[in-house]
């Protein structure tokens, strides 16, 4: 017996498509876009390390309503941007552009489309620990 599920193929990743986990990335675009209830900053980031993966972009959301402020300070923080700027509660979309940081991904399905989870950050600097042979197999041993 044959059977067919709308949006089953869906569900499996593309060849070539960025796996979770760990990417060393750059800032390229940002954009952003006032909702009327959930104004959020469109973020576009190409990957610069691992090297299988370097050149490749992705794109993720990052709401600016008060109770996901702290996640966008986050990101600011750990990516290094003005902290002048970010003491006088201050986005200059220009100075956002050509950061560079770490960001944990992860992909999620909503409404049958599948989106990019922008799941934590870290400062560029710490890409050499996290991308450690050592960090990798720690990593592998706790989700075993």
């Amino acid at each position: 017996m044959k059977r067919r599920f709308q949006g089953l193929a869906s569900m499996v990743p593309a060849a070539g498509e960025i796996p979770d986990g760990e990417f060393l990335v750059r800032l390229d675009q940002v954009r952003y876009s006032k909702e009327r209830h959930k104004p959020f900053y469109c973020l576009r980031f190409s990957i610069l390390e691992p090297a299988k993966w370097a050149g490749r972009t992705f794109s993720g959301r990052l709401y600016c309503t008060p109770k996901a402020l702290w996640k966008f300070s986050w990101v600011l923080r750990d990516f290094g941007y003005d902290a002048e700027l970010l003491g006088r509660d201050e986005i200059e979309d220009k100075f956002l552009v050509g950061l560079r940081g770490v960001v944990k991904i992860s992909h999620v399905v909503v409404s049958g489309r599948t989106v990019v989870n922008l799941d934590a950050f870290a400062p560029a600097a710490a890409w050499d620990s996290i991308s450690s042979p050592a960090a990798l197999a720690t990593r592998s041993e706790v989700a075993s």
